[in-house]
């Protein structure tokens, strides 16, 4: 962006949270931009549901920042600034993970920014590692801990055994959730982060619908004990990954062991790990949340916009993406004190190809549990097992099952 000395002019679209945090981090910061970028920023208009005008805003702005959320009147307002040649900063997962095409192509088309830092990852910088540290790289996969309310409420349960009810209560207590936390726990939160890192990385084509997803809500706090006996950690993981015949993107509760890098990110703290033959692996972490955190990654595209080229996010293939893909999984059953259950159990995975890497024998009567952990197989098998394990007479309640990654770094 060019200009001479002139002002930045920002037309800010919200201020809420996070929108109130960057005018006061803009006013605290300026003499740092100006110093990195030669302009200095000045916010020229804010739109609020009580103050402001669109159309004056954008005329009178030379860059827009997209803070009010939704995916209506922030794409219609995104399209027009985009359209009117002005660069957008936005931190609306949802509406790239919804809209992303038709947003990248305006873009294009008008030769201006569009970034989202903040959409991803919160203050971790994992959509400038993608785009341009490693802009030439050809990911093998892009995981990791993308929401900080399921980690908070997953570290809490596993520290102090409460149930899932009372830590989310704590959490909304402590800012970590939100009043209605229903995207953050069902796990939509991150798949729309997810979707759009998937796209990045592999340069193609990845909507929100095509990610499934879920949640944490019905993880129990003996799932937690049982793991820590063997030696697990539970995390929600979001996992990008590339096969010769495709992608997988998905989001899911698993089980990680001591050695996995994301293993100790507790709290309310996010972690993304990119892996490619050039690279290897690189793991970024940080606050994932917070209105002063969130601001920061915005004020950071902002200098970008100011100082840099435009990142490149056209989809130069279409991949397919796959629905089955091989993963190990923990299996818990409440069963009948009885002699034979193991073994039956044991005979319906045999029968299906699948093989037990550990079991644990708990409580006996009316508290009788088997929790065992099997080796990689087709997640499409390991339903279908489970459905059979699930209609043996022999178990006093349905099957609950946990993915567990068994990949460990050295």
């Amino acid at each position: 962006m060019t200009g001479g000395d002139a002002p930045v002019r920002v037309g800010l679209l919200g201020r809420g949270t996070v929108g109130g945090a960057l005018v006061d981090l803009i006013a605290e910061r300026s003499a740092a931009v100006e110093g990195a970028t030669g302009r200095r920023l000045e916010i020229s208009g804010v739109l609020t549901t009580s103050e402001g005008d669109f159309e004056t805003i954008l005329e009178g702005a030379d860059v827009i920042v997209e803070l009010m959320g939704g995916t209506t009147t922030a794409r219609e307002h995104v399209i027009a600034a985009l359209k009117a040649g002005k660069p957008v900063i936005t931190a609306n997962k949802q509406l790239l993970a919804q809209h992303g095409a038709e947003l990248f192509a305006a873009a294009d088309e008008a030769g201006v920014q569009l970034r989202f830092e903040a959409a991803v990852a919160g203050v971790v910088p994992v959509i400038r590692v993608v785009q341009e540290s490693f802009g030439a790289v050809e990911f093998d996969k892009v995981f990791g801990i993308v929401n900080g309310t399921t980690n908070f409420i997953l570290s809490e349960m596993a520290s102090t055994g409460a149930s899932y009810e009372e830590v989310l209560t704590r959490a909304q207590e402590l800012g970590y959730a939100e009043a209605d936390p229903t995207e953050d726990v069902n796990g939509a939160d991150a798949a729309a982060k997810m979707a759009i890192l998937a796209r990045l990385a592999f340069h193609t084509p990845v909507d929100f619908e095509q990610v499934p997803f879920e949640g944490i809500e019905s993880v129990q706090p003996d799932d937690l004990a049982y793991a820590k006996e063997l030696g697990l950690s539970l995390k929600l993981l979001g996992v990008a990954e590339r096969f010769d015949e495709g992608i997988t993107v998905r989001v899911f509760p698993c089980f990680l062991y001591p050695g996995h890098p994301l293993s100790p990110i507790n709290g309310p703290f996010n972690a993304v790990m990119v892996q490619a033959p050039e690279i290897t692996e690189v793991t970024l972490s940080g606050p994932g949340a917070g209105g002063t955190e969130t601001a920061a990654a915005v004020l950071g595209d902002l200098v970008s916009v100011v100082s840099g080229e435009a990142p490149v996010h056209a989809a130069e293939r279409e991949l397919p993406v796959l629905s089955d893909v091989e993963s190990s999984f923990y299996l818990h059953l409440e069963v009948a004190d009885e002699p034979g259950v193991l073994a039956q159990v044991a005979k319906v995975l045999s029968d299906s190809g699948i093989s037990v890497k550990s079991v644990v024998q708990k409580g006996m009567g009316n508290d009788a549990r088997l929790v065992m952990v099997v080796h990689r197989c087709s997640e499409a098998l390991f339903m279908e097992a489970v459905g059979q394990i699930g209609g043996l007479g022999s178990l006093r309640s349905s099957p609950r099952f946990i993915r567990v990654i068994e990949e460990v770094f050295v």
